[in-house]
């Protein structure tokens, strides 16, 4: 479906409701409501897609963590479905989210790197379809509670979640503001609502460190979404809940991993940095563990799909961190920012009591554009015809899907234009350099770790994947191609 039909529907839609006409209403309720599969449920069930900032593959327990404790996500893994090849949108927070909301890889996503809030292509525009207003017009209440991260509140107004399909929204606008996990205000709706941390003066930092720290950015988050979920219980809602944590404060000198206190990690011999990004997750996982209580005491569990996943991978050095410090990107080679298995392979769980089984661990190739088909088909929906996610909903209930290990899938990544590639196709994985036109080739199968490039052995597969890198990408005129970094048009002191 594509957006000028997408939109006509919605205002004969709207148009229906308006003068009561009862029997057009009736009947979209009556097939919305039709499973499409013996096991989802007649009535809409809820949905909460949780999003981590920057946080690794090994970052979990039940992803192989040893150190951080994450009791409650473990737990959720153990009742739902565990991907292990899930994959995010992107290498970094913006484009990532961007796939995620309008299910575009990145070769045709409007975001495609990181760059100024303030510029051309860093935020989404009215013509973009993202997954609330996918689930808004099937009847769902939306909300966004976090780092939104693809709208701008001055020039880049389409891009806002309320011009994106959401009802409500409570967080951060912009990724600089998300540094700073003692903001002096976030965003309610279209309104600044102040806080009592007190941030700096200085210009270069505005908004973005804090001298007088009160409250907690994260924990207004987690009662937000309480809330939400208390306003909405008698009615199906679809709350997007992205968590700044456990991303650093870029413009913090030494630690940069803000949180209250290290609680249990207090007494370990650990660096400073290590103790708060552990804090951080371990704080999140106690949040999500409070949501998923609520769940029960609400009687919503049964009827509540829940996915967690992160942005992007951990980041190498951010923080004052050292990158190997308790293992965040696990087995994998590489970071955020980069175009190895660190940096776009992601934790990935699906929890639905009842309709997905427990226990379960899956090796189905998913990425970030099969988010809102799938959501679509679960919420009896209809996403646009032009997306290039897959639904996978078959694989949460049990069902192979053997097409979604058969395609490619495609990444890239640049600051202000795109000079590196990634591609996977079934366990082969390519890794691109523009700069170099060298192309290296992995068997992620038993070379998981990306140690040894086959690309002299297999001339055939580098061909397909090249032609593939040709193909995979649509033209952009703010995200072209490069062999090198371009330093941004001008500085606003406004951090990305």
């Amino acid at each position: 479906m594509s957006r000028a039909q997408h939109n006509l529907l919605r205002c004969i839609f709207c148009c229906a409701l308006l003068v009561g006409w009862a029997p057009f209403a009736g009947a979209a309720s009556s097939e919305s409501r039709s499973p499409t599969k013996p096991n989802i449920s007649p009535a809409k069930p809820n949905i909460i897609f949780i999003l981590a900032d920057d946080l690794g593959y090994g970052d979990l327990g039940c992803y192989g963590q040893q150190q951080i404790q994450t009791p409650n996500l473990d737990r959720f893994a153990d009742e739902g479905l565990r991907f292990t090849d899930a994959y995010a949108g992107a290498t970094v927070c913006a484009p990532s989210r961007c796939v995620l909301m309008t299910g575009l890889h990145i070769g045709h996503a409007r975001v495609r790197g990181l760059r100024p809030v303030y510029q051309p292509g860093a935020n989404l525009e009215a013509s973009d379809i993202t997954i609330a207003e996918v689930l808004k017009d099937t009847g769902y209440t939306t909300g966004i509670i976090g780092k939104w991260g693809l709208g701008e509140p001055k020039k880049f107004v389409d891009g806002l979640p309320s011009h994106q399909g959401f009802d409500s929204f409570y967080g951060y606008l912009t990724h600089g503001e998300a540094h700073n996990h003692y903001p002096g205000f976030l965003w309610r709706d279209g309104k600044r609502e102040k806080l009592p941390n007190v941030v700096s003066k200085d210009p270069k930092f505005k908004n973005l460190v804090s001298e007088k720290k009160v409250v907690y950015g994260h924990d207004l988050l987690t009662d937000e979404s309480l809330k939400f979920v208390r306003q909405h219980k008698d009615e199906p809602f679809f709350l997007y809940l992205c968590f700044t944590t456990p991303h650093v404060n870029n413009q913090i000198e030494g630690d940069g991993f803000e949180v209250p206190d290290h609680g249990q990690y207090e007494n370990e011999n650990w660096p400073s940095p290590e103790k708060g990004k552990a804090a951080m997750i371990s704080r999140m996982d106690a949040s999500i563990g409070k949501l998923m209580a609520l769940l029960k005491e609400l009687h919503l569990d049964d009827n509540t799909l829940v996915i967690f996943s992160s942005d992007n991978g951990p980041p190498q050095n951010e923080g004052g961190r050292q990158p190997e410090f308790n293992d965040s990107n696990g087995p994998l080679r590489g970071y955020k920012g980069q175009m190895y298995e660190g940096g776009i392979r992601v934790p990935f769980i699906a929890r639905w009591p009842g309709r997905i089984k427990p226990s379960v661990t899956n090796n189905s190739i998913i990425t970030f554009a099969d988010v809102m088909p799938t959501l679509a088909k679960i919420a009896g929906g209809r996403s646009p015809a032009d997306i290039d996610g897959l639904d996978f909903s078959p694989t949460l209930f049990g069902n192979d899907q053997p097409k979604l290990n058969d395609r490619m899938l495609y990444w890239e990544f640049g600051k202000y234009g795109v000079y590196s590639q990634a591609a996977r196709w079934h366990d082969w994985k390519a890794v691109r350099d523009l700069a170099t036109k060298k192309t290296e080739l992995y068997d992620l199968s038993s070379d998981l770790g990306e140690t040894t490039n086959l690309a002299a052995d297999h001339a055939d597969l580098v061909t397909k994947f090249n032609d593939f890198f040709v193909a995979a990408r649509g033209d952009s005129p703010t995200w072209p191609l490069v062999s090198t970094e371009k330093p941004p048009a001008a500085n606003k002191n406004q951090a990305e």
